[in-house]
């Protein structure tokens, strides 16, 4: 038998033995009359502490510190009391679990960079995390309760949630229009909803430099192939051309076919240096030479129509020799090549406060500063109605900054229109062994 019960019957017990004394000693009304106040006496005990469960029960989200409200008890209440108390304790560690996860669950929602609006079974918004108020313009403060589709007015996403097809997600450009969302909606319990969002501008980015890329490397290689043929099928049709036209035809073809082979070296050493994030080969380069023969190549470029300078100082910068070339040559044929006849062009390297720059300095017309951020992008170009007269493959400022991060340096630019360029690439004192006291001297004081 429970220990519960025994209690109880010690209690009727000890009220029948009052009786049957009562009734003993003064007579039969009297034990019934002793029994009937035991009885009372038995219920107003248990309607008390009844009453004391009631107002304990009324405060269910109180925190244990209130389970002492409840009295000792005495008998079979003692043990009620006591399984009450270890209820509530169970209950009140059980709610501070939930709400320890749901706190953890709230932190992590948060700290995503997806966007995450749960709704209820009418599309009100219920919750949601920082991602999405960033994404959607919503205040969950302000918002909570609100249809979705009254604080998102767009005609995409309205007729995303009329459609309900949800099985692909719905690509959408966020209010602000600087971002693009991918917002696919998740059914779940039946009548409720979840609302993902993910800021996919940087893949848009990349697919968009993507289709550009291959439509500028295939516009790039069309025109000079265009020419090829052109005179190809001339010299087919005509094979009784002058011999003085078909030196100038062959010459043309030459140059076009040039043209492409160059463009086509520097796709290949921008993928090698795309996919490779150190030098491959690294040795002592002397300065002072490899910058004299860049000056020389650049005068031979400039047939006589620039005065070219150079200044620098004997030192040796440890890097891939082909590729300090390629920097150095980039920067010396575009300065070439994008100014006028009479310019003067600048070749200088000179210590830099965080090492040594290299700089090439024009007289060309200028670069507009809105121009100035995207030089290094592939194909990019300032004067397109020019582009390809200057003989350039459109590839060399890019080729110039991947070179330049795979050595721990930089490219700047300063430009202003109508005053000329300067293109400068910084590199680390990590790289630079100075030879010639007189600039080392200037270098610590620089």
């Amino acid at each position: 038998m429970s220990r519960f019960w025994y209690p109880v019957w010690f209690r009727f017990a000890v009220i029948g033995f009052l009786a049957a004394m009562a009734e003993y000693i003064w007579g039969t009304p009297w034990g019934y009359l002793v029994a009937l106040a035991g009885l009372a006496l038995l219920i107003g005990f248990h309607l008390y502490y009844l009453r004391r469960v009631e107002t304990w029960l009324r405060r269910p989200g109180e925190s244990m510190d209130h389970t002492e409200d409840l009295p000792e008890g005495y008998g079979a209440w003692e043990t009620v009391f006591a399984e009450l108390r270890r209820s509530r304790r169970r209950d009140d560690k059980r709610r501070g679990e939930v709400a320890e996860t749901l706190n953890r669950f709230i932190e992590a929602s948060s700290a995503l960079p997806d966007g995450i609006i749960i709704l209820d079974q009418g599309d009100r918004i219920e919750w949601c995390n920082p991602s999405a108020c960033r994404h959607f313009g919503i205040d969950l403060a302000r918002d909570q309760g609100y249809l979705i589709a009254n604080l998102v007015r767009q005609p995409l996403f309205t007729e995303y949630l009329v459609r309900a097809d949800f099985r692909e997600p719905l690509v959408l450009g966020d209010p602000t229009g600087k971002m693009t969302l991918s917002v696919q909606m998740l059914p779940f319990q039946e009548t409720r909803r979840i609302v993902l969002s993910r800021d996919i501008t940087p893949f848009v980015k990349v697919e968009k430099m993507r289709r550009d890329f291959i439509a500028n490397v295939s516009h790039e290689l069309r025109t000079p192939l265009t020419v090829v043929g052109g005179f190809l099928e001339q010299l087919i049709e005509q094979p009784d051309v002058p011999a003085a036209q078909r030196t100038r035809i062959e010459e043309m073809m030459l140059d076009q076919s040039r043209r492409m082979q160059r463009l086509i070296e520097d796709l290949l050493t921008l993928s090698k240096l795309e996919t490779q994030a150190n030098p491959a080969r690294e040795e002592e380069i002397a300065v002072q030479p490899l910058l004299e023969t860049v000056a020389s190549e650049t005068r031979a470029l400039s047939n006589g129509r620039h005065t070219i300078l150079l200044d620098t100082f004997s030192a040796t910068l440890r890097g891939a020799p082909d590729e300090m070339r390629s920097v150095f040559s980039n920067l010396a044929s575009n300065a070439v090549r994008y100014t006028p006849a009479g310019g003067t062009i600048r070749i200088s390297f000179s210590p830099h406060p965080e090492g040594a720059q290299y700089s090439v300095t024009d007289t060309g017309p200028g670069i507009a500063p809105e121009h100035l951020p995207r030089l290094t992008e592939r194909f990019y170009r300032v004067d397109k109605s020019r582009s390809r007269e200057t003989g350039g493959t459109g590839l060399g400022l890019a080729i110039v900054k991947h070179v330049l991060a795979r050595h721990g340096g930089r490219l700047e630019i300063e430009s202003e229109l109508g005053q000329g360029s300067t293109f400068r690439a910084i590199l680390p004192a990590a790289r630079l062994t100075v030879q010639d006291s007189h600039h080392a001297a200037l270098r610590r004081s620089a």
